[in-house]
């Protein structure tokens, strides 16, 4: 009876289910609950207070010594009597791991470069201990610096050196491995010399530290240049390679040097006075140079653009060589010195003409504006067309006995005629008196100043210059006021601007 009672409750899937899943939860929960401590099992709990969480959270281990003695079940803000907010830690250690002595301390360490933090108890040595649910106080000491603090003590620039420098200094290690060898099975033998040198180097008429300092300032100087001294560097490995090859001629060279220097040393105690000389030309030289840094693109663009005309030069001289042949036979022509002299003389004789006429074109633009008032002179019309705005005398008779008769006994009523009127003044500036809109009511020596007529070629003061005229002679052009050779000619009145 008893057999078949035991077979029908295994044999029961309803209770085998049951206790399967009871095995479960259990399981479940126990795995779920790992962290913050198994249930039914004594521990012993403290508080520490901290000046902030740092990054904890509850679950994270407690350790001592690298064992794993319970777990931060809890953390909280908490204001201090000063008013400051910190942190206090609800720790739950294994009750193997108490008492605790009253002068243990706590830190907070990171487990991983990950974040992961730890507390360490740091226990004491001290008789009375700490009773379960008291606090322990921790300062800023007991926390851990982030890896992220101490990567941001690193600027910008100073990361990028660094990259630089790992970068430089694994491309001088990589491939010298049988150097790097050599090198450290000579230490031991370099070693052994070195406490001499140390004892020198410490010795202060050494002056080690103004040798550094002054180092310091000269890297600080040549920086800009490295890029030109690491080239003057490889020139000199260059240099040092052929020196090498040839031991001998270097022993020779050294074997000279002494001499040499002395009579350097005599020759540049000569040259100081040069040097003077040379240094205060050295501030001149390094405008000059800092003004060509700046005028050489545009120069060198010159130059290029040179290249190509350069190129063509010599067909275009191949080319010239008839011309020159023509010019040197006519040079040596026996007319030409009676033609060159003919010319001169021509030249002489038309210079003053210029002079004076030129101004008529280059100030009052005579030339152009005399067209405007040859088509006002042809304005009348007639039965077939426009004519002459002339009116033609006719003779004296009865019949013709108007203003126009050369019978009149008086000058006609209005007349503009002033010949030869001026183009600029003895200064230069314009003075138009032809080819102007107007003229004086009254301008006639010896006339009734009450006829309207104007004869007299120069009129008081400047008139200006015409609407598409220049305001004095252009700059560089002689010219002359009057005519050369008339009765008013004035020596002053030739004038260059």
């Amino acid at each position: 009876m008893r057999r078949r009672s035991g077979s029908a409750v295994l044999a029961n899937p309803v209770l085998v289910g049951a206790v399967t899943i009871l095995v479960i939860v259990v399981a479940v929960f126990l795995a779920y609950n790992a962290n913050a401590g198994l249930p039914f099992v004594p521990t012993y709990e403290l508080k520490a207070n901290v000046p902030n969480g740092a990054q904890l959270v509850p679950g994270n281990e407690i350790r001592e010594g690298g064992f794993r003695i319970g777990t931060v079940t809890k953390i909280s803000p908490q204001v201090r009597k000063d008013k400051t907010t910190g942190a206090q830690l609800l720790l739950k250690l294994d009750a193997a791991a108490g008492p605790v002595p009253a002068d243990s301390t706590i830190k907070v360490r990171p487990r991983s470069a990950l974040g992961l933090k730890y507390v360490e108890l740091d226990r004491g040595t001290s008789k009375d201990t700490l009773p379960e649910g008291s606090s322990v106080t921790a300062g800023q000491e007991a926390l851990a610096p982030e890896l992220q603090q101490f990567f941001n003590l690193f600027d910008e620039r100073t990361r990028d050196n660094v990259q630089a420098n790992l970068t430089e200094f694994g491309n001088a290690f990589a491939y010298r491995g049988m150097s790097i060898n050599r090198a450290l099975a000579s230490l031991p033998r370099f070693l052994r010399t070195v406490p001499p040198l140390m004892l020198v180097l410490k010795d202060p008429q050494t002056r080690l530290v103004p040798f550094f300092r002054e180092l310091a300032d000269a890297a600080r100087v040549t920086a800009p240049f490295a890029r030109t001294m690491a080239d003057g560097f490889r020139a000199g490995a260059d240099t040092f390679e052929a020196l090498a090859r040839d031991p001998g001629a270097l022993k020779q060279t050294i074997s000279e040097s002494p001499p040499t220097l002395q009579v350097g040393t005599r020759a540049l105690r000569n040259s100081r006075p040069f040097l003077r000389s040379l240094a205060s030309v050295s501030d001149d030289l390094r405008l000059a140079a800092a003004e060509v840094r700046r005028s050489a693109p545009p120069i060198t663009a010159a130059l290029r653009s040179g290249v190509a005309p350069l190129r063509q030069t010599p067909a275009l001289n191949r080319r010239l060589t008839g011309t020159f042949d023509a010019l040197t036979a006519l040079a040596r022509s026996p007319g030409s010195d009676i033609g060159v002299a003919g010319l001169q003389e021509t030249m002489g004789t038309l210079a003053p003409l210029t002079r004076y006429l030129g101004p008529y074109v280059t100030v009052c633009n005579s030339w152009n504006s005399s067209f405007t008032f040859l088509a006002d002179h042809i304005t009348d019309q007639d039965q077939t067309g426009q004519v002459q705005r002339i009116l033609a005398k006719g003779p004296s008779s009865s019949e013709n006995s108007g203003l126009g008769g050369f019978g009149q006994g008086f000058p006609i009523p209005t007349l503009h005629g002033q010949a030869y009127g001026a183009a600029v003044d003895a200064g230069g500036n314009a003075d138009c008196e032809a080819g102007q809109r107007g003229f004086p009511r009254h301008l006639a020596e010896g006339v009734d100043p009450s006829f309207p007529i104007v004869g007299d070629s120069v009129t008081p003061g400047n008139q200006g210059t015409t609407f598409t005229g220049r305001p004095r002679v252009p700059a560089g052009q002689t010219f002359s006021s009057v005519p050369e050779g008339s009765p008013r000619i004035n020596p002053g009145n030739l004038r260059t601007p």
